[in-house]
């Protein structure tokens, strides 16, 4: 029986790297793009878990710093085979665009990629993945009209006030007022998902996740370590961001650039790489540690700045699951779950759109792509290749 239960456990295991490693080398524009990948694969396709569990899950991590489309990855992980789960789910889904970026490293000084045809098909792409993500997500998170206003609340707020620290004031703001207005909902639903992290772990989560953030400038200071000085910059970076991938990338030239560590150059060659590949935008860390030191540097600088979304997400799902159960806290999460549809409109709109569709042919291979995707039923990868070569003929007409 035991034995049984080992070999589901570990084929579960299994199936949680393949399917991550998958989304990791097709899930191609940007951290609200990677959302709706893992929505349909984890939610539509293999009933991972329900709908209202994955909202839910979103919702917390808009909350936290850090690279919320990968903290959600890790998130889904761990409900499906505990610590190892999330694990392996980070590394498949990092591990791809990882790998390519200090490859790249040694190629791309001194280049601009960032104008490349190939690469504007895949912003391209993303227009229709986002498009489609929106369409289903408003469907389920703002079906009343009190839902519908918060979502045009958030949504006017975010392209008005473009700020991660307004994004967070706007996410706290439909919280209260989904207290207000739905805490005498009742919406019970048996959740599909179970939440195998003790709040033991999820408790030394935490304070090992402060504990570095506090520890590693002074030991910095003490050492004079090159090494530690780079995990200190790189933790310091994914901790404190709010916004996700697009947020951090400026956050690291001012923290590489000025000081000396790292040329314009190479920075700017690697942002074009970093929009280039799959999986999330914080692995450009792992370009810029390359550079520095090596692929040894690569390697550390990616573990330093995941290192504090893994914690935060280990340390507060066991009292997530807990909370999300209180009918008070439902209806603030109903109110978080409206306004981050109102957050991903915005983010269709600047910088998905406004940075991919300048002209009608453009709008023409969007509409194509968007069609495929959701009408003919295409795979998503089908859809990234056809995006790349489109793109590429594009340049030439």
């Amino acid at each position: 029986m035991d034995q049984n239960k080992t070999n589901r456990s570990f084929k579960s295991l299994i199936e949680i790297l393949l399917v991550s490693t998958r989304l990791g080398l097709t899930s191609f524009g940007g951290p609200i793009a990677h959302l709706s990948y893992f929505h349909d694969e984890y939610v539509r396709r293999r009933k991972w878990m329900d709908e209202k569990s994955y909202a839910d899950l979103v919702a917390l991590c808009q909350f936290l710093p850090g690279p919320a489309s990968s903290q959600v990855g890790i998130g889904v992980g761990v409900m499906r085979g505990g610590f190892f789960g999330g694990i392996l789910a980070f590394l498949g889904f990092t591990l791809p665009s990882v790998i390519a970026l200090v490859i790249l490293a040694s190629f791309f000084k001194g280049m601009d990629v960032s104008n490349a045809g190939w690469i504007h098909g895949l912003k391209i792409v993303a227009v229709a993945v986002v498009a489609h993500a929106i369409l289903g997500m408003s469907k389920n998170l703002t079906p009343d009209i009190k839902r519908k206003t918060i979502a045009l609340i958030a949504l006017v707020g975010t392209l008005i006030w473009q700020t991660a620290y307004v994004q967070v004031g706007i996410i706290i703001l439909a919280a209260f007022i989904g207290f207000l207005i739905y805490k005498q909902h009742d919406e019970s639903y048996e959740s599909t998902v179970h939440f195998p992290i003790s709040r033991g772990i999820g408790f030394v989560s935490l304070v090992l996740f402060f504990g570095l953030l506090f520890l590693l400038p002074i030991l910095r200071e003490v050492t004079s370590s090159n090494w530690i000085a780079l995990f200190d910059s790189f933790y310091r970076s994914g901790s404190l961001v709010f916004g996700g991938g697009h947020v951090v990338l400026p956050l690291l030239e001012r923290e590489f650039v000025p000081t000396g560590w790292l040329e314009k150059e190479a920075f700017l060659a690697g942002y074009g790489a970093t929009q280039a590949v799959p999986g999330p935008l914080f692995t450009f860390a792992a370009y810029i540690g390359a550079v520095i030191n090596g692929w040894q540097g690569g390697l550390l600088a990616t573990i330093a700045i995941f290192l504090p979304a893994f914690l935060l997400i280990l340390g507060t799902l066991p009292f997530w699951d807990t909370l999300r159960r209180n009918p008070k806290v439902k209806g603030a999460l109903m109110g978080v779950n409206a306004a981050v549809v109102g957050i991903l409109i915005a983010a269709f709109y600047n910088p998905i759109w406004t940075s991919s569709i300048s002209a009608p042919i453009d709008f023409a291979f969007a509409a194509i792509l968007f069609s495929m995707l959701v009408y003919w039923k295409l795979p998503a990868w089908f859809i990234v290749i056809i995006g790349a070569t489109g793109g590429s003929l594009m340049t030439l007409i």
